[in-house]
């Protein structure tokens, strides 16, 4: 490596440092409680340099919101390894359901975004907070509509809708159970359209 490239690696790894710890801080203390300070502190980066990577605190939230959505390409990425889309969806379910405990303490990392996001009058970071929503629903339809079940986009919605609601039951009740229940629900509801697809 070069002279001049080390202090860029060094840069853009102290740039990623700081977007993944905004998603983390900011999806446990929300963004109204969580200050630049805070997410300097939990990436180890003098919070003075912090303005030099992002200028605002809106654009740490939208780096959080870019880690948040990478972190759902990461997790579909790897589900559309299996071959049967049926399995991709209960594997879905299941990678919901192992998240339990955070769940539990801190509610789903989008969902909570873009209800405290759409509370704030500019409109823009909401909307960004919707785009990860709406990758999920459409992935989720693409399954659906795989299966060849009729309706893809409802199903989708009643999919991301029943997940978004046990997580905020989960959130509110602290009651991780919650989850596993309606995982659990959620998966035979998956089994039961099987059950009804023309190609099984």
């Amino acid at each position: 490596m070069t002279n001049s490239a080390k202090p860029r690696a060094r840069a853009a790894d102290k740039r990623r440092r700081l977007a993944t710890e905004a998603a983390r801080v900011l999806h446990e203390q929300g963004v109204e409680r969580t200050t630049l300070a805070d997410i300097a502190r939990a990436a180890d980066v003098p919070v003075g340099n912090v303005y030099y990577y992002f200028k605002t605190k809106d654009e740490l939230v939208l780096a959080a919101l870019s880690e948040h959505s990478a972190h759902l390409d990461e997790l579909t990425g790897r589900l559309d390894q299996l071959p049967d889309p049926h399995d991709r969806l209960k594997a879905l379910i299941e990678a919901w359901i192992s998240q339990r405990e955070t769940a539990a303490r801190y509610g789903c990392p989008t969902g909570t975004l873009a209800v405290e996001l759409d509370k704030r009058a500019d409109g823009i970071l909401d909307t960004e907070a919707g785009t990860a929503i709406r990758r999920l629903l459409q992935w989720a339809e693409e399954q659906f509509r795989a299966l060849g079940l009729p309706d893809p986009d409802d199903l989708a919605l009643t999919l991301v809708s029943g997940y978004q609601g046990m997580s905020l039951l989960t959130n509110a009740l602290r009651d991780p159970d919650i989850m596993t229940r309606q995982g659990a629900h959620l998966l035979r509801w998956l089994d039961s359209l099987k059950d009804t697809d023309p190609a099984a």
